[in-house]
């Protein structure tokens, strides 16, 4: 066989080895948008029905206020009020997390889903704080003028300390739900579920997917 001729058997080798490569990456990268869009998709529903359920409370909760509020205690209705305007807020950044799952489209670049992703982990972590300044309120909202009038009562000495606490932890955890604390124990405590791990393991996959097409 002529040099030129082995040489040109190299070459075409070469070629379809190089073929042979680039669809394998291709089909790696395509398996793996599936499986991030899986991932994606799958936090839909619970999103959906906390929405619903938070929708019929604040209308629940706003019902009860307008129709007490020439009667009940001013400490019921600011409290409660305050729950419904955290609530509100929440909701409202669920819906903003159900825009961006829809608007995620496993043909854009990775670099476009990375940004969605850490954008629904943000939202995410600050749901999460928001809800938690909630706290306090529950251990408050029957509060009236008159446990104040009458000096120092049993219900006193056992509530405000309570109130006390849970505003403490409130604010320890609006401060402390970070990213960086996710490997903490009370941090995976509280996020554990189909609200969380599926924006994990969907920034792991396009990481791999990434250093995938580094490396070749």
């Amino acid at each position: 066989m002529q040099d030129a001729e082995i040489l040109q058997l190299w070459k075409s080798y070469e070629h379809k080895i190089e073929q042979s490569l680039s669809l394998n990456h291709k089909l790696v990268q395509d398996m793996s948008r599936l499986k991030v869009k899986s991932l994606l998709g799958s936090m839909r529903p619970i999103k959906v029905f906390t929405l619903a359920i938070g929708t019929i409370w604040v209308a629940l909760m706003w019902t009860i206020v307008l129709n007490a509020f020439y009667v009940a205690s001013p400490f019921f209705l600011i409290f409660a009020i305050s729950q419904i305007a955290i609530t509100q807020l929440a909701l409202g950044i669920y819906v903003y997390q159900l825009i961006l799952i829809q608007q995620t489209d496993i043909s854009e670049p990775v670099l476009e889903t990375q940004k969605h992703l850490a954008q629904l982990k943000s939202s995410t972590l600050w749901v999460t704080r928001i809800l938690f300044l909630q706290l306090p309120f529950w251990t408050c909202f029957f509060w009236n003028a008159s446990m104040f009038q009458n000096g120092i009562t049993p219900m006193m000495i056992v509530n405000i300390p309570i109130t006390f606490l849970f505003t403490g932890v409130a604010i320890w955890l609006f401060v402390n739900i970070r990213f960086q604390n996710r490997n903490k124990t009370w941090f995976r405590w509280i996020f554990n579920g189909s609200e969380w791990t599926p924006i994990l393991k969907s920034m792991d996959i396009l990481e791999q997917v990434e250093e995938f097409s580094d490396q070749n």
